[in-house]
């Protein structure tokens, strides 16, 4: 399933957070990158319907964001910076909630198989507010994916995960990517390098490259993509 963005505009006041841009994603995993403040946030919010857009277009699977956003919903799984989390539920009741919100088939099977993907099996029975900060990406992450969805839209999903658990997340981000559209935002260069088939680095609330890692490297004589990040959003 395909995301498609045209002319997207995010106007805050006098502040262009998003300006113009246009991109498409299809299955696989696509890095977007940008320094803190670039609009990286801000874009994936409309492509969720969390925030609407000033002016401009984004669809999702042919479902356009702002006219059909309850059909749009239905096909992304989304995991925000925040990882707004109920620290008051128990993990599996907390997933048994989203499955009810989805309408799941056999929320039992389907919140065990989450479970074992994320490798919350340990923690399961415990408050999510009892969890470390790595835990509760994972319980961020499994409600994400819970409904199965099409698209993920996931803003720094292995914030806070140890170096062992960074390896298990970022095998499962890869092995979603064969058959989901996934949207990565992340800091982590080395994550980008490890999973991720095409890049977009944001600076200023535009585009700036869009390629994938091969040729955005080929394109800068060879450099590192941190390297090439730096060059392009260092002004």
């Amino acid at each position: 399933m395909s995301i498609s963005v045209e002319a997207l505009t995010k106007v805050y006041g006098v502040q262009k957070a998003v300006d113009g841009i246009s991109f498409t994603a299809q299955p696989g995993v696509l890095g977007f990158l940008g320094p803190n403040g670039a609009g990286k946030s801000t874009t994936m919010k409309i492509l969720t319907g969390f925030i609407p857009q000033t002016s401009g277009t984004a669809s999702v699977g042919g479902f356009d964001v702002a006219k059909q956003p309850l059909e749009v919903k239905r096909r992304i799984g989304y995991l925000p910076e925040s990882n707004p989390l109920y620290t008051d539920m128990y993990v599996k009741e907390s997933l048994g909630f989203v499955a009810g919100i989805h309408k799941i088939h056999e929320p039992a099977k389907r919140i065990a198989d989450i479970i074992e993907q994320t490798g919350l099996g340990p923690e399961q029975h415990k408050k999510i507010g009892q969890l470390s900060k790595g835990y509760r990406q994972r319980v961020g992450l499994a409600q994400a994916m819970l409904h199965d969805p099409e698209v993920l839209i996931l803003d720094e999903p292995t914030s806070g995960l140890d170096p062992n658990q960074l390896i298990g997340i970022r095998q499962l981000i890869l092995d979603l990517g064969k058959t989901k559209t996934i949207v990565l935002s992340t800091h982590i260069m080395q994550e980008v390098e490890a999973v991720c088939s095409q890049v977009i680095i944001i600076n200023k609330g535009t585009i700036v490259a869009n390629d994938t890692l091969q040729q955005l490297r080929k394109n800068n004589s060879g450099k590192s993509l941190e390297e090439v990040f730096i060059s392009l959003t260092n002004n």
